[in-house]
This record gives structure tokens, C-alpha cells and sequence, in this order.
């Protein structure tokens, strides 16, 4: 059963919009700075897991103070982290990519960000995903790899409206008897109920055609569900493979790697069970390290993809190289 406590209430209630809820000295100066700058390419990168497209889809970051980011370890440790991999050690800039995934004939994402509810410089995704010539319209499934805001909100607008018309929402089984428990909500710090009321806004239109999956089960051609439980209560990765090559699907098994990959028994404010969340996130970096690989990450600055090598206690991404080509 996961355990709430007050100070992970108020960061996942806060997340639970993706809202800028931390705007204050450090960020505010990063999100004016990133208004105030010009626009860049569109934020879309393809490549090919053996027969089998695959399109990241960038929608912005989020600027979150870095003091408190890091529930175990002392500012001076994550702020030298920060600097060592040359990244502003008073706010940790955490980049938001889901996937789009092209198997069997059909378009199937993986996450879907922040929609219009965001902080201002997210909001990217529809977008990049039009740029990278996709229609809302033509998507067949829609995979959740848990339910906070910043992967649930791109289903639905602000004011209500369904994104993808005719896709399959597919979420992990425990995450919906988690967060769409009336009890659990009850029960629930009140810093937390905006989190609650956050995925009945999302899913209560639609709840009697979602479709709830077993982590383990196969959930389109070639992507395979993973339990990786700890971050939230029912937070899954996804395997897609094609052939002998592989692709994981990282979701929030890693917050920004600078920090959690070089240090993966540091434990981030908005993982629910920080014991579970460090267990399973070893367990798969190094699965990926020994396996060799491909690693997707929601939180990495984009493309977002690269291999796992390990490094003395820890683990380092290390980036694919880039290619024009598919």
C-alpha cells in the first residue's frame, strides 16, 4: 500500500495540472527568459526499432527549484551533480517527451503531456506532433504509463474537449483503482485531491470505454507492459521490440537522468514510495545496462534516447547518435 506524506501530497497535487505551482525566484527568471526567446525547429525526432517506427514527441520542460527536488540528499550533493553535468544549480529544467509508436498498422502513443493545463513554457506537443506529420484523428490507442497530470492531461483540453476522437484509452489496472477510488480520494491529504479531481476530469467522460491492462500484458504489436511500481502505484514501462532489437520505454522510472541515472538511489519528491521507486528503477537500469538496450525517457532533455552504461555505483545515459536518417 502506497504511503502519503505531506511534502509528497503538496508536489504531486501541484503536478497534478503540471501547473506552475513553483514559480517563484529561480524559475520565474527561467520561464521569462524561455518566453522571451525565439522559437525552435520542432520538437520531433523518428527512428526505427527493427520494423517498427518510433517518434518522440517533445512538450516543453518545467522548471522546479532544485532545493527539496531530491528527498535524501543534501543540496550541496544534487547541486554538484547539477554542475557536473553543466546544468544551473538553482532550478533543474525537466523536459516532458512521450512517444509515438507505429506498429501493426496503427498509431499508438505512449503518454500524451500536458495538454493546455501545463506551466507556460510546455504546451508544445500538438504541435510537434502535427509538424511530424500525425493526426490527433488517426491515433488508434492511447497507452498511460501512470496518471499523473503531465502524462494524462494531453487527453483532454482545459475545457473539456477529447483530443483523440477515436483512440483506445489504455491504462495499468492498479493505478486506475488508485487514483479513481472515491475512498482513496477521501482519505487523501487535501493537497493531494487536486490530484484525484484531476483524473476524473480526465477519464469520468470516458471511464466506461477505458480499458484497464495487467503490467505484464501486451498492449499493441510488439509493446509489451512492464510493472515498475514505487514512482506511483501502478506506474508501468513499456518493452517495444521488433525483431532482435529493443526499445524501453522509460516513462518516470528516472526523473532527470543527471541526477537519478548518475544517482539512482536518490529518491525524487514526486516518487509516491520512494523505497519501491529506487528498487525498481535499479532493477531496470540495469536490465537495460546488461541487455544493451535502447532506453526511451519521458524526463531526459530531448531526443531523449541513448543506451545505460554502468558507472562505479551508478548507472550514465549515454546518447544515441543522431542520424538524419529513418
Amino acid at each position: 500500500m502506497t504511503t502519503i506524506n505531506r511534502r509528497h501530497a503538496l508536489a504531486t497535487g501541484a503536478a497534478a495540472l503540471a501547473a506552475p505551482a513553483f514559480l517563484t525566484g529561480a524559475s520565474r527568471e527561467v520561464f521569462a527568459q524561455a518566453a522571451a526567446a525565439a522559437v525552435q525547429a520542432p520538437g520531433f525526432y523518428r527512428y526505427k526499432v527493427g520494423d517498427i517506427t518510433v517518434t518522440a514527441i517533445n512538450d516543453g520542460f518545467f522548471a522546479r527549484p532544485l532545493e527539496g527536488f531530491v528527498r535524501n540528499a543534501e543540496l550541496p550533493a544534487v547541486q554538484a551533480a547539477m554542475a557536473s553535468a553543466f546544468l544551473p544549480t538553482n532550478a533543474v529544467p525537466i523536459p516532458f517527451n512521450t512517444l509515438v509508436v507505429e506498429t501493426g498498422g496503427k498509431v499508438v502513443l505512449l503518454d500524451t503531456g500536458n495538454g493546455n493545463t501545463g506551466a507556460p513554457t510546455s504546451g508544445t506537443w500538438m504541435a510537434n506532433f502535427r509538424a511530424a506529420g500525425f493526426d490527433p484523428a488517426n491515433v488508434s490507442s492511447v497507452i498511460i504509463s501512470h496518471f499523473h497530470g503531465d502524462h494524462i492531461n494531453g487527453i483532454r483540453l482545459r475545457d473539456g474537449t477529447a483530443v483523440f476522437p477515436n483512440a483506445e484509452i489504455q491504462v495499468p489496472e492498479p493505478e486506475w483503482a488508485f487514483w479513481m477510488s472515491d475512498e482513496r480520494m477521501n482519505a487523501a491529504p487535501e493537497a493531494m485531491r487536486g490530484a484525484f479531481q484531476n483524473c476524473r476530469r480526465v477519464f469520468s467522460p470516458v471511464a466506461s470505454a477505458v480499458k484497464q491492462f495487467k503490467p505484464g500484458a501486451e498492449v499493441a504489436a510488439g509493446v509489451t507492459s512492464m510493472p515498475a511500481f514505487g514512482h506511483s502505484p501502478g506506474h508501468s514501462v513499456f518493452m517495444i521490440s521488433s525483431g532482435n532489437a529493443k526499445l524501453l520505454y522509460m516513462a518516470d522510472l528516472t526523473n532527470h537522468p543527471a541526477l537519478f541515472v548518475r544517482n539512482p538511489d536518490w529518491s525524487a519528491i514526486f516518487d509516491m514510495d520512494a523505497d519501491a521507486a529506487r528498487a525498481t528503477r535499479r532493477q531496470f537500469l540495469d536490465m537495460a545496462a546488461s541487455e544493451k538496450s535502447r532506453v526511451h525517457f519521458y524526463h531526459a532533455p530531448f531526443p531523449a534516447n541513448g543506451y545505460i552504461a554502468k558507472d562505479g555505483a551508478g548507472f550514465q545515459l549515454v546518447p544515441a547518435q543522431w542520424t538524419p536518417s529513418i
